[in-house]
């Protein structure tokens, strides 16, 4: 029963986000710094949960690796955030009053159909960016810094090279009607599944969750060390289903994860990564 109860956490969660959208007052909604407020919360819950309900020893959460997942947090709220508004949200917004594109028909939509309307197109670009990077070598060289942590913890998500950071931020949301609650349930329930997708929580949901939200055992087997082929499926980061609907789900889980000899690399590391090739091309030429 305890562990039934565990393994519904995730989708309570998601449940729990959704109806506090659906209710909050006008002026919470309307609060630019609310849907801050309800990310953070989500995130520091489910890494409370890690402290009581581990999944994996070898993943336990340290000092520094809890540093370096704040600082990411930090960053991705702050300055990609800050990015994403400024080079595409606002352009696209400013595209559609031009163009005069409308979605009247969603805006009039329930609540639920909005949110997940946004979710799934969401993330249908980004499961064909997440695959993108894993077969064209420019965007992994972006990528791979993700696959080289060594422990998945709740914050994790959030790690990266900048470049792929940004990158992964990008979709056509702001093309849509759609109310603003509906709007701020979508992205942060989509940040608690992936969230827990990447957490040290023992909680394997519901067969009705998995089949269409990403699970903590879908995106261990993607981060998996012991397969380069296992690392190649599974790229939804909150949403599974699209790994379903393309032929890349694959089933099964992975305790092992890193990347190449399972080096952790420094923030530094993470973010020179891309020019790894230059850089040791340089370096071989300097000894000769």
């Amino acid at each position: 029963m305890k562990q039934l109860l565990i393994n519904l956490l995730p989708p309570a969660t998601v449940a729990a986000i959704w109806a506090f959208w659906a209710f909050a007052p006008a002026a919470w909604v309307d609060a630019p710094w609310m849907i801050i407020v309800v990310g953070l919360a989500t995130i520091a819950f489910v890494q409370l949960l890690e402290l009581v309900f581990e999944r994996h020893e070898g993943w336990r959460i340290n000092r520094r690796e809890l540093a370096t997942d704040i600082f990411y947090v930090a960053f991705g709220y702050g300055v990609i955030g800050f990015l994403s508004d400024m080079l595409v949200n606002g352009p696209l917004t400013d595209l559609k009053q031009a163009w005069g594109i409308g979605t009247p028909w969603l805006a009039a939509s329930p609540f639920l159909v909005q949110v997940l309307a946004v979710m799934l197109l969401f993330e249908f670009g980004q499961y064909w960016m997440h695959r993108a990077m894993h077969n064209w070598t420019p965007l992994w060289l972006t990528h791979a810094p993700h696959h080289h942590i060594t422990q998945l913890n709740a914050m994790k998500g959030f790690v990266g090279n900048p470049v792929e950071l940004f990158l992964i931020s990008l979709g056509v949301i702001a093309l849509l009607d759609v109310n603003l609650n509906a709007l701020f349930a979508s992205i942060t329930s989509a940040g608690a599944i992936a969230t827990f997708a990447h957490a040290n929580v023992r909680a394997d949901p519901p067969i009705w969750y998995g089949f269409l939200f990403t699970t903590i055992r879908n995106h261990s087997l993607h981060h998996t060390a012991l397969s380069y082929e296992d690392t190649r499926c599974n790229y939804g980061n909150s949403v599974i289903l699209w790994d379903r609907v393309f032929g890349t789900y694959r089933e099964g889980e992975s305790a092992i994860v890193g990347q190449d000899d399972r080096k952790r690399l420094s923030i530094r590391e993470q973010w020179l990564f891309p020019l790894r090739p230059w850089l040791e091309k340089r370096s071989s030429a300097e000894v000769r």
